[in-house]
């Protein structure tokens, strides 16, 4: 899939003209993306969209459609669209595999390349990362509610648009939401596609039983029922239960029923009930209907018998308190050879300058232990003192016990993906899931979830410190 270079805010095509008419565009240029609070207000984001973002970039060309319309605005000179016709991509980007968890204020994306190129792509990196993220995080909490039960994606309906449509169904996927009712995601993705049918069926016919029997007959192997278009517990049931006789005698089984309305926590262990005195121990239930992390979570505490899960609308637009956006941003770090840094009042929203690396401690059990963000220049060990990049009088060593290891690596250079092989949905939803269990006891709770600590080295907290001095120097001495 080609993404538009017009795929972009205004002002990064006028800030590129601006620092090509000041001769800066070949300026050496380092930019890191990073969120500055994890989203949901939960404890954890899980990294995703690295793979559309690459293709992206590697793609990244005007077509004379699109220089035409741009001349057609009349605000850019002719020599600049000529730039644009010859412009592309060549840079390096750092950043962790997809499916990595990770915190607020660490380097996820770091772009470097002439200040031209790294800058003009901000928009279109943030637009891809933010929104995979954050429904890869989405779904990583709805999964970890849904314990042992699947989850099945059912949010294209009420999805941001048709592209909106399949990047949730990919980044759902990397949060551990393996299924899809959206076929061409299914396609495009190799996703598992899954389905029932609607109250539409059901009421397109002259009683609910028929309704039933017809669409067992059509799909004898993989008959889903909805059985709450009247009454769940005195229709759907026992009319799902004459169904599944019926195919049982003719040698099919009936897979499941689903509940889409109602107290989905007592429909779902009287159907349970019913279905087992019948005889019917593996028929599965699925439950629907504005289901998200905390309404699952409600359901099993209530003691609910749910099988699958059918998520839509609280996935698909990441509904929920502290969602709706994930807040990345993308800010410049290093221009020429000189660092970087935005100053504000509010130390915890200044800036981090400077090449990166981003280390995580790791205990002898696997488990891990904190992150640790440090100059790319730097050599930290265990014992070595780190700090809290908000409270920088909050310190304390690295656990002598801890492995230290690099979380990112060089995944394009010179504008190629330097990747060995394409990852699986499945490799990085297998990847994600393996590290939501390695972190420590709390990260994973919706309401006051444990605060993972992310820490600045020693070397980077005196770097941004000396910065925000000779900063604060210059402005009062008018510099």
């Amino acid at each position: 899939m080609r993404y538009s270079p017009l795929i972009t805010d205004l002002y990064e095509l006028t800030m590129l003209a601006g620092y090509l008419e000041e001769e800066m565009s070949g300026t050496p240029a380092v930019f890191d993306l990073f969120f500055r609070h994890n989203p949901f207000n939960g404890g954890y984001a899980v990294f995703a969209g690295l793979t559309p973002a690459l293709a992206y970039l590697e793609n990244l060309r005007f077509t004379q459609e699109e220089l035409s319309y741009l001349k057609g605005l009349g605000i850019f000179k002719s020599h600049f669209l000529d730039f644009l016709g010859e412009f592309r991509f060549h840079g390096t980007v750092t950043a962790p595999a997809e499916g990595t968890v990770v915190f607020g204020s660490e380097p996820l994306l770091t772009v470097e390349g002439t200040l031209a190129e790294a800058q003009f792509v901000e928009t279109a990196l943030l637009n891809i990362i933010n929104f995979q993220t954050l429904v890869a995080t989405k779904a990583a909490r709805i999964c970890t509610a849904a314990g042992d039960g699947t989850v099945i994606e059912f949010g294209l309906r009420r999805a941001q648009g048709p592209d909106g449509g399949l990047s949730v169904a990919r980044a759902a996927a990397i949060g551990g939401v393996r299924s899809t009712s959206n076929v061409l995601a299914g396609m495009v993705h190799n996703l598992p596609v899954k389905g029932t049918h609607a109250h539409s069926w059901i009421m397109a016919f002259p009683d609910e039983l028929t309704a039933f029997r017809k669409y067992a007959e059509v799909f004898p192997d993989s008959t889903i029922l909805l059985v709450d278009t009247y009454d769940t517990l005195k229709s759907g049931i026992p009319n799902a239960i004459t169904v599944a006789r019926e195919l049982r005698s003719h040698g099919h089984a009936l897979v499941g029923v689903r509940l889409d309305s109602g107290d989905l926590a007592y429909l779902s262990k009287q159907s349970r009930r019913m279905f087992d005195e019948a005889g019917f121990p593996e028929v599965r239930i699925v439950a629907s209907n504005e289901l998200d992390e905390l309404v699952i979570d409600s359901i099993r505490d209530e003691g609910g018998r749910v099988d699958i899960y059918g998520v839509g609308t609280r996935l698909a637009t990441c509904m929920g308190e502290g969602g709706g956006a994930l807040g990345g941003v993308y800010k410049l770090v290093r221009s020429g050879d000189l660092p970087r840094l935005k100053v504000t009042s509010d130390l915890a929203k200044a800036t981090l300058p400077d090449r990166k690396r981003l280390l995580r401690a790791i205990a002898p059990d696997q488990s891990f232990i904190q992150d640790i963000i440090t100059l790319d220049t730097e050599t930290i060990a265990p014992g070595d003192i780190v700090f809290d990049p908000a409270n920088p009088l909050q310190h304390k060593p690295i656990p002598e016990n801890a492995t230290l290891v690099d979380l990112r690596t060089v995944v394009m250079a010179g504008g190629q993906p330097v990747s060995p092989a394409h990852e699986s949905l499945d490799r990085l939803a297998d990847r994600a899931s393996d590290q939501l269990q390695r972190l420590p006891q709390g990260t994973l709770r919706f309401m006051n979830p444990h605060r993972y600590k992310v820490s600045i080295s020693k070397g980077l907290q005196e770097l941004r410190q000396r910065l925000v001095q000779e900063i604060q120097d210059g402005q009062l001495h008018g510099r």
